[in-house]
This record gives C-alpha cells, structure tokens and sequence, in this order.
C-alpha cells in the first residue's frame, strides 16, 4: 500500500516523485515502463542521436497524414528514467505569457506559473528577475557554440529579425543561441534534476520495467494500478491517489484502457464502459515542422564529433561537438497577419541531415527548421486494440484546419531568406534538400515531404472549467475520485516553445496542489513577483 501511485518517469513524473516524498510520512511508489537511464548516450547530450528506436523509446508513428503525402510520422517518446528528457534535444523554453493568459484556466496563469518556472530553475546566469538560481534543473549556456549555428543567428539579423540573447527575458521574437538543460556539458534530464537526488529516501520506491495496463478502481474511485513485469501481473494500491504522468499518448490511453473515455470508441475495442468521457484523446495539438538542409565546403559541422580531437576536448573540458543538443540555434518571428506573439520557431543544426536523419551525413551542412507555433489544427489518440501493450493511434491531421498550410508557407519563406544572408552563404553553399521554387505550390510541396512533429505533444487530457474538459483546475479526473493526470496532456493548447519547462512548471504547482489538499498559493519569492509584474512580451 502507498499513499500515492504515480505512472510514468518522465518530466512530470519524476519532479511528482521529489516534491511528494519530501514529506516523510508519505510512500510515494514510482512506475515507468522503461529501463534506468544508465545508457551513456542519455548523458552525452550528442549521444541523444543514437536513442531512436531503441529500448528506450515508445518509437511510437502517426497514422497517415493527409497533408503530408499520407506519410506516416514518426514520434518518438521516452520509454526510460526522465521520459523524453532524457532523450530531447535539451532546449529550455517557456513559452509565452500570452499561452497561459489564453488557457483561461483559474489558477494557470502567466502570473500563476511564472514562479514555479522560477522555483525549478537553477540557470548559470544567476538569479534575476527573470530566472531563478538554486532550484533542481540545471540551465546552462551550450558549450558546443558551433560556427554554423552562430552565423545563422549572423544572417538572421541580416534578414530584419532582433538579436535576443535571452528568450525566456522580457521579449519572445528575435534570433539567438538556446539556453539548454545541461550542467558542465552533460545532460540534465528530469531524472538527473529531481529523481535521482530523492531516490535514497526511504518513503520513495521505483520501479523501472513496470508496464502498467489500467488503473484499478472501486466504482468512480481510483484505488491502484495493475501492471505487468515480464509478463507477471502486479497489482499497486494506492490510498490517497493514482496519479498518471505518462504524457500526451500514453495517459489518454491508459484511461480508455480503464474504462474511462468516448463510449462508442471503448465499446468497439470491448472495454466495459466505466465513465463516457469524449474528450478523452481529443484536442491533440503538436508543433508541426518543416525543413531545408545544404551542404558546404566548410568543414565546420558537427561532423567534427568523428574527429579524435572531438573525444579528447569533450573529456579534458567537456566542451566541443560532444555537448552540442544539434539544435544549438534558433529563433522566434511573426508571420500571420498581426500575430500578436511569435507564431514560427526555428530550429538550427550544424549538421548535416539525410533521409530525415535516417542516413548517414554525406558531407558537412546544416540544417534549417521553422516550426508552426500556433497551430489551428487538432488531432487526437486513440486504442489499437484492448492489449495494453498495442501502439496507440495517433492522428495529427497537421495542416488540416484555419490558414495553418498559409503560416507554415510564410515560415519556410522566411527560412529560405534568413538562410540567403551573407553569413549563411558559406555555409548554404549547395542546396541539398530544398523547396523547388519559390511559389507557393513549390513550398506548400516542399512542406508536405519535409513535415516532421517537434514532438511537443499537448491536450489529449486537457484541464479546463467547461463541461468538454478532460480534469479540473485541479487536475483531478472529472467524474472519479482520487485520480489525477499530471503531464503535457493536460496543457489546453501547445505553448509557443518546446514543451519540456511547461511542463516542469505544472508538475511543480500540481505538487503543491496535491500536498494542499486543492488550494496554493504561489511561493511569495521576490524575483517572481518582479517577473509577473515587468512581464511583458
């Protein structure tokens, strides 16, 4: 028996364990399906590369996309200690205040959240308004500071667009090198940041391996999980609370797997029928992405990494292409007619990419990516089949609603402008994989075979005060008791940024919530309170 059962290690998961069992008279249990992070290749924030498609990813694909050349799309998502932390690309974004302003949820807002980011902040630049120092997540410079990726940050002031050297500051737009979740050059999963620290404390049990099948309830009440490890069937009781952290696919799935979910839908894949709920995987909302990539003379990128001088710098130093997160550069711009915020986010690699990664690089490159900040578009997750173990159904339907086509066109325009600037010459020399004209079918073309999720998953369990919301303010399961999701699925719509401080951010305030029995305030801190009162962006 513990006080609380909480499904999957991922970002949420793992900041749920720390903040829970710092109290010791609570037992806090801790499943996740995946192994532990001992992989070498978690830490080396380059390794990350080589994690797709092994034992420590879902390696989970979209159904085919329509406006994609019905491509099949891969998501991959982490099946390990720290989730998707420990195999993300480690950049460290808020978002902006407008996407939590815009949630309308009481209690999530910009001024509600801002020092929960503070308080898991620990960032190398020290304590200001605008970020906090001394918290679990290490945020740090990146060490590699790839040529390729500084000059398009060069050229992206060459084509009109402000240098910002600090996109969690007081202003989102501009161009710039990310901050990334990394201490001394290694990464800084969630895992390494709130789980590992907490694992020697008496109350707290993890258990790694552990594939947990549905939740177990008596009537409308959450009372455990039963979970398989190596094909042997466990049941876990939980007395205050089952708590599911196992993000945008996994948690809408386990709660159709219990019964709870669009009863038509439940009913075909011969699931009892304990709460019709229809927005249960609905509203799933994702950044989707496009790309452009060229090749150059200039040996520059981070092909380097093959050089033996590469290893010898990483290990004296811990700098070099070692610590590169591959999208070291990037930027935030408006598109849409008078956006009020960034709707386009680049992502910048020194790197050249094949095959959407699937090939080895030919030659040095780089590689451009804008993404689509503000999606119109909604997809949604639903059962293969009745076996816990059977791959979720992921329909993105990307580029399928509003002027989502029309804004991503402007975006991949406004790439192919950045990356025709005089710093970028050198390093653009011969177009490898690019839009073939300049029209709008030749981009709209080019979009449909270069699409690509970012893999900023949101929604599927969305929080909300109207009828048609999966959990409340509270995040409690609506229509149960003793049942909570904690993780980006209950994010309303995906934040204008990469997803992994977001979602940091809830888990800290859903802690708070849990351990007040519903009702918190923020934690009165002199930096936050001068964040939310000079944030405007």
């Amino acid at each position: 028996m513990f006080d609380y059962v909480i499904v999957g290690a991922g970002s949420a998961g793992c900041v749920l364990a720390n903040r829970l069992s710092e109290d010791p008279d609570v037992r806090v249990l801790l499943l996740e399906a995946g192994p532990p992070d001992t992989l070498e290749n978690i830490h080396v924030p380059l390794g990350y590369l080589q994690l797709a498609r092994t034992e420590v990813d879902w390696d989970y694909n979209s159904a085919p996309e329509p406006e994609c050349g019905g491509r099949r799309i891969p998501l991959p998502r982490g099946k390990v200690l720290g989730g998707s932390s420990s195999i993300n690309a480690m950049v460290y974004i808020r978002g902006n205040r407008r996407d939590y302003d815009e949630w309308g949820v009481a209690g999530w807002s910009w001024a509600d959240l801002m020092p929960y980011f503070l308080k898991a902040e620990d960032n190398e630049r020290g304590a200001s308004e605008w970020h906090g120092a001394g918290g679990p997540l290490p945020v740090s410079e990146g060490r590699s500071q790839n040529l390729i990726a500084r000059a398009f940050v060069d050229a992206g002031e060459q084509a009109g667009l402000a240098r910002n050297d600090d996109f969690n500051g007081d202003q989102q737009d501009g161009v710039g090198m990310y901050q990334v979740t990394q201490r001394g050059g290694m990464r800084a999963s969630a895992a390494v940041a709130y789980l590992h620290p907490a694992m020697e404390r008496p109350n707290l049990t993890v258990l790694p391996y552990m594939h947990v099948q549905r939740v177990l309830m008596d009537g409308t009440r959450a009372i455990g999980v039963r979970a398989s490890q190596l094909g042997q069937e466990q049941d876990f009781n939980a007395e205050r609370e089952v708590i599911l952290c196992g993000g945008s696919y996994n948690s809408p799935q386990l709660l159709m797997l219990s019964g709870i979910g669009p009863a038509e839908h439940l009913t075909m894949r011969e699931i009892e029928v304990l709460l019709d709920q229809p927005a249960v995987g609905e509203n799933l909302s994702d950044h989707a992405a496009a790309y452009a990539v060229w090749t150059t003379p200039e040996p520059q990128s981070l092909l380097l990494a093959l050089e033996p001088e590469a290893l010898e710098e990483f290990e004296t130093s811990q700098t070099g292409p070692f610590t590169s997160n591959l999208a070291e550069a990037g930027g935030f711009a408006r598109v849409g007619a008078e956006a009020p915020a960034p709707d386009v986010q680049f992502h910048v690699a020194p790197v050249h990419i094949v095959d959407e990664g699937m090939s080895d690089p030919q030659a040095h490159g780089i590689w451009v990516s804008p993404c689509l900040l503000t999606p119109n578009s909604r997809g949604t997750v639903r059962l293969a089949s009745s076996d816990p173990t059977a791959k979720p159904i992921v329909h993105n339907a990307f580029y399928s609603q509003g002027d989502d086509m029309q804004r991503m066109i402007a975006g991949m325009r406004l790439t192919m402008d950045i990356c025709a600037q005089p710093a970028l010459r050198p390093y653009c020399a011969e177009p490898f994989t690019t839009p073939d004209g300049s029209s709008d079918e030749a981009l709209r073309a080019h979009i449909a075979t270069t699409t690509y999720a970012v893999y900023h998953p949101v929604g599927t369990c969305r929080m909300g005060e109207d009828a048609g919301a999966v959990v409340d303010d509270q995040l409690r399961v609506n229509g149960t008791e003793g049942l909570r999701v904690v993780d980006a699925s209950v994010i309303p719509t995906v934040p204008r940024g990469n997803t992994n401080a977001p979602t940091i951010a809830v888990a800290e305030r859903a802690a708070d919530l849990i351990r007040g029995g519903g009702q918190t305030a923020p934690p009165a801190e002199s930096a936050a309170a001068a964040a939310v009162a000079g944030a405007e962006r």
